[in-house]
């Protein structure tokens, strides 16, 4: 396994190795010994997600303001450029963005821990989307920040126009707005953090 630092050093791509041959490959997509190693970080995973996306279709950007969820996101069929945005005002990094190409040709894996609002814009024809996350999926404490948002300004690589957002998605707040987390979110997603409302 392959630790590649990002912009925001909490923001790490992964690259497994991949074992292949003319009869296809393998790899282990997580070990958590190994994982623990190469990253310094022990995640508890607790659920399992799986969506597929038709080109243009953006999704986020989500977090949740209790319990919130470290991902460790990948691209199983398709390609997607994938958004982590820093939401912790106590951060050096408050604001900003890291975007990173995931896709099915380089395998690579994001971790985007908690305290981050997460998205990503389907760049293939057909996109399934895979991600581990820390804690459950709580409705009541999910929030969503406009994908569009001028303050953030990421540069998402639309080929045309506007892309496909849900109903729910388009009324995210702006980041002035948002509820954000100040104090660090640990890294096994436990709620222990406070929030600003």
């Amino acid at each position: 396994m392959k630790v590649i630092p990002t912009a925001i050093s909490d923001v790490l791509i992964i690259e497994p190795r991949v074992f292949g041959d003319s009869r296809g490959f393998f790899f282990e997509s997580f070990n958590k010994r190994a994982f623990r190693d190469a990253t310094g970080l022990d995640p508890d995973f607790v659920q399992d997600n799986h969506s597929r996306s038709a080109r243009g279709v953006l999704r986020g950007l989500h977090y949740q303001i209790k319990q919130p969820q470290g991902k460790l996101v990948r691209v199983i069929s398709g390609a997607v450029f994938d958004v982590a945005v820093d939401l912790r005002k106590s951060s050096a990094n408050f604001g900003e963005w890291v975007g990173v190409e995931l896709s099915e040709a380089n395998q690579r894996q994001l971790w985007v821990p908690p305290g981050f609002a997460h998205g990503f814009l389907a760049l293939s024809e057909s996109a399934d989307f895979l991600y581990k996350t820390t804690d459950y999926y709580a409705p009541a404490y999910e929030r969503c920040i406009v994908w569009n948002d001028p303050e953030l300004n990421i540069r998402w690589p639309l080929a045309e126009g506007i892309p496909e957002v849900s109903q729910k998605d388009n009324k995210g707040l702006s980041l002035h707005d948002a509820p954000l987390f100040y104090g660090d979110p640990d890294d096994t997603g436990n709620d222990n953090h406070e929030i600003l409302e």
